[in-house]
């Protein structure tokens, strides 16, 4: 008698792969960098070891099914791409579990019976910026039960708020350059009063100065202050991202970043890397990163010593903020020989460009292996207070 067509008992199916969502897009300025990234690792992820549901977040905070197509996440003639041409539908949304007990993401349609699409296992959030870098979407997926790549909701929150970033380092004993902070509230009260204290900020640290959103990324939104007459705008520039800003010092020097991946016995620090001068570019900005990128300098060319400093200092960045998962840190190396750290990113880029791949491929951990890795830590953490 033939068993062919009998169904399997339990223990003859085979066990299921992990489901991995892939949430990427989101409503911050960083929205196209954000899927780009995502294109990546979603290339990346070994499809014989894990399910993958790509979710795409617009513009305006819709959760849609978007198509697997990683190759249409690319910046093309300079130009980011946008959730809105992935989606599947353009009224359907993607509803994710609030209940901890249940892990099934639904589908729903206007009229249409909603669909359950399978339980998702982790969540590899992608996104870049406010409302999903910033512990927001981490408090979601706290409250649904759901591990997830990455730092937790006050490492998220602290890695996205320039302020507190560098509060919380100085705390530790971590070097930090010099510079001031304009609340919302101090702006729209007395700007002049605000204003006077930019101006003593450059009295005392001198010009050029930077101007930045508090809570952006990829450079967006920074304008670098050669005097007076440039101020106005540079803090409408910033403002236009986040309605509170910094204003930091010039640190003349060189560009060091260190990437950090937890591991199963920790966090450890890869080789460093640099970020030559763009020749085209002032300073680091966006289109220097994105656009007209010159290859970074993997490993970075430093001595020995300063090679271990700045892992160390990184890894102590890590664990001052509390983070989990990665983190790239961004330092000046100054030309008196010290390190001083600029900030630290919870969910750096991802793209073929990205210096935190490059830096870990030169450390002996190719890109598939990192975004496995990235996920084993996920699945092996639990969600809620640890």
């Amino acid at each position: 008698m033939s068993t062919e067509n009998l169904p399997q008992s339990p223990e003859q199916q085979p066990p299921r792969k992990p489901r991995v969502a892939v949430v990427f897009g989101g409503r911050s300025s960083e929205h196209g960098i954000s899927m780009v990234t995502a294109g990546a690792v979603l290339r990346a992820i070994d499809r014989t070891k894990y399910d993958v549901l790509p979710i795409g977040i617009t513009r305006e905070g819709r959760w849609v099914l978007t198509a697997d197509e990683p190759e249409r996440m690319a910046i093309t003639e300079r130009r980011t791409p946008d959730v809105e041409e992935l989606a599947e539908s353009s009224e359907g949304g993607v509803i994710l579990p609030v209940d901890p007990a249940n892990r099934e993401v639904v589908y729903s349609e206007p009229g249409s019976v909603p669909k359950a699409l399978g339980e998702v296992d982790v969540v590899f959030p992608m996104l870049h910026g406010p409302y999903g870098e910033d512990g927001t979407l981490q408090g979601l997926l706290e409250l649904s039960g759901v591990p997830y790549v990455g730092s937790g909701v006050l490492a998220s929150a602290v890695g996205q708020d320039k302020e507190y970033m560098k509060r919380v380092f100085t705390s530790f004993g971590l070097p930090v350059g010099p510079y001031v902070v304009i609340r919302p509230r101090e702006w729209e009260l007395d700007e002049s009063t605000a204003r006077k204290k930019i101006i003593d900020f450059a009295g005392e640290h001198g010009w050029p100065l930077f101007v930045k959103p508090a809570r952006a990324g990829s450079s967006i939104g920074i304008t670098k202050v050669d005097d007076l007459s440039g101020l106005d705008e540079a803090i409408a520039a910033a403002r236009q991202h986040d309605p509170k800003f910094l204003v930091e010092a010039l640190l003349r020097g060189r560009e060091i970043e260190c990437g950090v991946l937890e591991f199963e016995d920790g966090p450890r620090a890869s080789v460093p890397a640099e970020i030559p001068p763009v020749q085209s570019h002032d300073y680091y900005d966006f289109e220097a990163k994105y656009i007209d990128s010159t290859p970074g300098l993997v490993p970075a060319p430093l001595t020995p010593e300063q090679t271990a400093e700045v892992r160390r200092l990184a890894v102590e960045a890590f664990d001052a903020a509390s983070c989990e998962g990665l983190v790239r840190a961004d330092f000046f190396l100054t030309e008196d020989g010290t390190f001083v750290i600029n900030e630290i990113n919870t969910m750096p880029g991802f793209t073929p460009i990205s210096m935190y791949p490059q830096m870990w491929e030169a450390t002996g951990v190719p890109y598939p292996e990192l975004v496995d890795r990235l996920i084993q830590a996920a699945l092996r953490r639990s969600t809620g207070l640890r």
